[in-house]
């Protein structure tokens, strides 16, 4: 698998996720991780973080495309780490091609998301406990059935944006989780994957504090739906 890199230094590197892939092992998902193609490219992430997910400061969805951050560095992995668990420095956009779009062009949705406990895969919001999440979006384009919006997400809980969008009444294109299977069946063409991508990433650099922007475009497939 070769890696598609958006930008690199001796820092930190950023590549464009394709769909189905995983950025680092999983039970059953074992090769063809990103991680594993970074450490080939770049050994000393190996010794990043931990053993199991080398150079990881944060993750996508195997189906969601786009920008992913790795650190080359144990003291760029430790500043990025924190910049991503405090949310104040990381500016994350993503768009998404939905089934319909929200009532209102643009909003913010504050809730508290958890995992279901009969079911591990898929989480939930929640009424009390779990985690907070805040979650803006911005209605960009409409074309038929389907809306591309755009999201800026304050917080980075597991399936946010997932649960946001289902939760608007507009579930994201392709998704096998919380979508709606019988609407993409219905689609002139059907998502082979999950339509949400990671746009782009602002945050300053870990090590000179320089801000940054690093962007990715939609894959092909993506673009057509709207």
């Amino acid at each position: 698998m070769m890696i598609d890199v958006l930008y690199e230094d001796s820092h930190i590197v950023a590549v464009n996720k394709p769909a189905g892939v995983y950025v680092h092992p999983s039970p059953g998902h074992e090769h063809g991780t990103l991680t594993g193609e970074l450490v080939r490219r770049y050994p000393e992430c190996a010794n990043v973080g931990s053993p199991e997910r080398p150079g990881v400061v944060h993750r996508l969805d195997a189906g969601t495309t786009g920008v992913v951050l790795f650190a080359r560095t144990r003291q760029a992995y430790l500043k990025l780490r924190e910049m991503f668990e405090s949310h104040r420095e990381i500016k994350k956009t993503y768009l998404a091609v939905l089934h319909g779009a929200p009532k209102q062009r643009t909003g913010t949705l504050k809730c508290n998301i958890d995992r279901k406990p009969w079911d591990p895969r898929r989480m939930a919001i929640v009424g009390h406990g779990g985690k907070h999440a805040v979650t803006h979006w911005c209605v960009l384009s409409k074309k038929g059935p389907l809306a591309l919006v755009e999201f800026k997400i304050e917080t980075g809980r597991t399936h946010q944006i997932r649960l946001a969008a289902a939760s608007l009444g507009c579930p994201i294109a392709g998704d096998d989780l919380y979508g709606d299977a019988a609407k993409d069946r219905r689609l002139r063409t059907r998502p082979g994957h999950l339509l949400l991508h990671a746009v782009s990433l602002e945050f300053p650099h870990p090590a000179s504090g320089v801000p940054l922007a690093i962007s990715a475009p939609p894959p092909e497939d993506f673009i057509y739906a709207c």
